[in-house]
């Protein structure tokens, strides 16, 4: 399984996402550049220029015509995918920290740090309506005074928000009302990262508390955990086949004083059922900050933080590997 080395950014990968098809896979990191390549073979297509500061979130809408990403720069943007450019500029009061458009494409929604004097909200922009970007209005603004959201998807049919929060605790928000419709509190500490499969029934987070939690979408009912030595900043599921992967290894503060053998930098496979590791891959010189599979599960992409994105292709043995329970 050789990996497709992605050099285009200086600092370390905060997010990787593919887009629908799985043809596009977007890259943003600590530096102010978004990237877009081509899955296949790793060509880059282009950048998306114009932020000031690191880029923590990046998102694609249903028929890739547009992206959006989140900053340090206290700025949410939208870009044309193909053309990279600005559409739209929303000015924040603190760091942008998730964004994501909802199933239509039409709705934005982004939240926003806690920090400088300012709480955390959840922002929701409908792009129809070209008045409320142009007086940087959203239709819906949720405060989240008491712990700040650090990871949220849309669930099914863009009804609502799931969203992780420092502490552990995962709600539920309304798109229309922002009212809190579930909680649930499995993760005892942060919740670095969360992602929905492919036909968003259920969502996988992963946290600092060393464990990615398997949830239902609608229930927001907990069905499977698997654990590990580490923290893990980010979880994904196949789409193709019962597994999910998991990237993590110690905070990148802690990388030099420990060494490579004990940091496990590796990406990690579990069954999604028996919850148990069946494989692992290394590749990266630091901790893994995000992973994400492609559409069609016959590969897979982690981006480190050695500032590197690999995008891994499944051997054929990998399709033929069943678990002996």
């Amino acid at each position: 399984m050789k990996p497709i080395l992605l050099q285009g950014h200086e600092r370390s990968i905060t997010q990787i996402k593919y887009n629908r098809e799985g043809d596009l896979l977007f890259s943003v990191a600590k530096d102010p550049v978004a990237n877009v390549w081509y899955s296949v073979n790793g060509g880059r297509l282009g950048t998306y220029n114009g932020h000031t500061g690191a880029v923590w979130c990046v998102d694609c809408d249903w028929d890739t015509k547009n992206v959006l990403t989140g900053s340090a720069d206290n700025s949410c943007r939208l870009w044309d995918c193909e053309t990279g450019k600005q559409l739209a500029l929303l000015h924040t009061n603190s760091a942008v920290r998730t964004c994501g458009f909802d199933f239509s494409g039409n709705i934005i929604m982004f939240s926003t740090d806690k920090q400088m004097g300012y709480q955390c909200f959840m922002n929701f922009f409908d792009l129809r309506d070209p008045q409320q970007i142009e007086d940087n209005q959203p239709y819906l603004t949720i405060p989240c005074s008491e712990h700040k959201v650090t990871s949220a998807v849309w669930g099914p049919l863009g009804e609502f928000v799931i969203a992780g929060h420092e502490n552990g605790e995962i709600n539920q928000f309304s798109a229309k009302s922002g009212e809190v419709l579930k909680k649930a509190k499995e993760h005892s500490r942060h919740i670095n990262d969360i992602q929905t499969s492919v036909d968003l029934t259920m969502f996988i987070s992963a946290s600092k508390d060393n464990t990615a939690k398997l949830f239902d979408s609608a229930s927001l009912d907990h069905i499977k955990t698997f654990k590990t030595e580490r923290p893990v900043n980010s979880a994904a599921i196949s789409p193709s086949m019962d597994h999910v992967v998991m990237g993590g290894g110690q905070e990148a503060m802690e990388v030099t004083t420990t060494s490579t053998r004990i940091g496990t930098f590796e990406a990690r496979f579990f069954h999604a059922a028996y919850e148990e590791e069946f494989g692992r891959v290394k590749g990266h010189f630091g901790p893994i900050n995000c992973v994400a599979f492609h559409p069609d599960g016959k590969s897979y992409s982690s981006g480190g933080e050695d500032g590197y994105t690999r995008i891994h292709y499944f051997d054929p043995q990998y399709f033929d590997f069943e678990l002996e329970a």
